[in-house]
């Protein structure tokens, strides 16, 4: 099964999606931002990139969904019980990250890997990645293709599905020779 690590490219996407991982920050730059208090998101418009370590993310729109605040915020040591939450820099508080959904032209590399689609949803959760719309992925000159690609993190499981409605069924190419990391 020398394909499934073309697949584990969807691991990385954890790595780029949690910033409160062990991992160092996510820099995100776009043309627009737009913060949606109340449905607890930010959405990042217009030629989205993202970058957190070596993992990158290319996107139209990114829109990042964050837990609500009770659910992640920690009260200094010895603080009082209605001592409101502690907030970061800005007023915001470091937040847990719920769902991250990207869309048009979805673009994420790392080293040699590369995933293709035209939409990523990350669900922190389930610790589950899908890549869907003519999703693509390689690692060197190992690729899979299928309508959507779908990855369960913690179970280093996946799954590709195929087009029911042009009958484009998925597709490997896979090199025998070829090293993976």
């Amino acid at each position: 099964m020398r394909w499934l690590p073309v697949l584990s490219l969807f691991a990385l996407l954890c790595h780029a999606a949690t910033a409160h991982a062990a991992g160092g920050p996510i820099d995100i730059e776009a043309d627009r931002m737009l913060s949606q208090e109340k449905e607890n998101s930010v959405l990042f418009s217009g030629k989205v990139v993202a970058k957190q370590d070596d993992v990158t993310i290319f996107a139209d729109e990114m829109t990042v969904y964050y837990a609500p605040e009770g659910d992640n915020q920690k009260k200094p040591a010895g603080a009082q019980k209605n001592t409101p939450p502690q907030k970061g820099p800005g007023g915001g508080g470091a937040q847990k990250i719920q769902k991250l959904i990207c869309t048009g032209k979805v673009k994420i590399t790392r080293g040699e890997w590369t995933g293709l689609g035209q939409r990523m949803d990350y669900f922190a959760g389930e610790r589950k990645v899908v890549l869907s719309g003519d999703a693509q992925t390689w690692q060197g000159q190992n690729m899979v293709a299928g309508k959507t690609i779908i990855y369960y993190l913690d179970e280093g499981r996946s799954i590709v599905e195929q087009d029911d409605s042009t009958r484009k069924r998925v597709k490997a190419v896979l090199h025998p020779d070829s090293k993976a990391p």
